[in-house]
């Protein structure tokens, strides 16, 4: 969300960001939100005229009733009254005002940075840097759920059985595997000096709409029916949640943490042939990474923060791309972002399996998350977040680079201590 005082003084630039996400239809409230905004402030300044009167008055009465002047004192009760009658009014059209305007305020696109490639849609997305040499094999590599039947890994007719489609049962091998593949991207982390959390699984409505726009939430979130309580989609939400209401002492910064999750989302739409299996699903598990920063480090730790991801791939020969998200691809609250996308041998080409974003004071403003310089003045922080691994899709990433032409799985050497000292997977067919 914008500071009202940034679009009351620059609309254009407001409407030409608008532009620059393809969001025309959202034109229309700039000048509605400047309109309400002015309305809202004469509201409050007539009614904080109408208290001083108030108090003024009140005054009078006393010393009127002192002086034994009951007459006098009457008739200015009446005019208290008929003040308290207008002022019951304007705090009413105050509220109203400031609901609509708030409405308004969650719907404007945050000012994206200025090295944003301008873009309709993710077809439009910049590659950055490869990282690795790409191979394709001289053997066909299946489809990853037939890779992992091989070792009795996977079973998807049960889970749609029990829960439906979008769910799945890791098995054996594979489901060691997935639980490496989060052990060793933990301790990555902890290593490059993140603080190792977990955080709750669901949270309440007032987080979701600070941490992620309407739109998002429609096509993400799981209610909880009869509660304030959604199912994370990520651990971000939750993790950046942690810091609502907060003032932290500016010398405490940067706050960087690395979490563990399970993460619920719809996936509405539908969706290709390629994203069957465990490519696209309901439920799932990650380790993410967050950072509440001041604004002038942000633009440092979105560079560290995607590097990280690169470098965890890249430890597990997994060959990678960085892919910067052009401003029609970039969600509402995001000032930059890039994908982090991992090879596939059998595709011949990459598929995203994470994503780094900055999103400058979006979050903090709407959750009030503040900090305090040396000097006592208060500011909203700026909050980061990236995907360190989320192994269902890290999973396929592996497998396909890692498999051999006997169908065996090679174990890289970072994973060997997670997985009992094994070097290779040896299929069961």
């Amino acid at each position: 969300m914008l500071d009202m005082k940034f679009v009351r003084e620059n609309p254009d630039i407001v409407k030409e960001n608008i532009k620059k996400k393809f969001q025309d239809d959202k034109l229309p409230l700039v000048d509605e939100v400047i309109d309400l905004d002015q309305k809202k402030r004469a509201a409050q300044q007539e009614a904080d005229q109408l208290r001083n009167q108030r108090n003024t008055l009140s005054k009078q009465i006393g010393a009127l009733m002192g002086q034994g002047k009951k007459e006098e004192a009457e008739e200015v009760k009446k005019q208290v009254a008929q003040s308290a009658a207008r002022l019951s009014e304007l705090e009413t059209l105050e509220k109203e005002y400031d609901e609509k305007l708030t409405a308004d305020m969650m719907v404007i696109p945050n000012i994206i940075d200025p090295s944003v490639p301008i873009g309709k849609d993710d077809s439009e997305n910049v590659e950055v840097t490869k990282y690795g040499e790409p191979v394709v094999p001289d053997f066909e590599i299946p489809y990853h759920t037939e890779i992992m039947e091989k070792f009795d890994g996977i079973d998807l007719d049960a889970a749609g059985k029990v829960a439906g489609n979008g769910f799945y049962y890791l098995m054996g091998d594979i489901a060691r595997l997935h639980s490496a593949v989060i052990a060793y991207a933990r301790d990555f982390m902890i290593d490059r000096g993140f603080t190792y959390c977990v955080p709750p699984f669901m949270i309440r409505s007032n987080v979701v709409t600070g941490v992620m726009s309407f739109a998002e939430m429609d096509a993400m979130m799981y209610k909880i029916e009869g509660e304030d309580l959604f199912l994370i989609g990520t651990s971000e939400h939750s993790m950046i949640g942690k810091f609502i209401d907060t003032i932290t002492p500016e010398s405490e910064l940067p706050k960087t943490l690395t979490s563990y999750s399970p993460c619920f989302r719809k996936e509405k739409g539908a969706h290709g042939i390629e994203e069957r299996g465990v490519y696209r699903i309901h439920q799932f598990e990650k380790q993410e990474m967050i950072v509440v920063c001041k604004p002038e480090d942000s633009p440092m730790w979105f560079d560290k923060l995607w590097q990280n991801t690169v470098d965890l791939f890249r430890s597990m020969d997994i060959p990678v791309r960085t892919l910067e998200c052009c401003s029609g691809d970039l969600a509402d609250l995001k000032v930059k972002s890039f994908d982090v996308e991992a090879w596939s041998p059998r595709q011949k080409k990459y598929f995203e399996v994470g994503s780094c974003s900055n999103l400058g004071d979006a979050q903090a403003r709407r959750l009030k998350i503040r900090v305090k310089d040396e000097e006592g003045k208060k500011y909203f922080a700026h909050t980061l977040n990236n995907t360190v691994v989320a192994p269902p899709r890290m999973l396929i990433a592996f497998l396909e680079n890692h498999l051999q032409a006997d169908g065996s799985v090679t174990i890289p050497e970072v994973l060997r201590p997670y997985m009992g000292g094994k070097e290779v997977l040896v299929p069961k067919h």
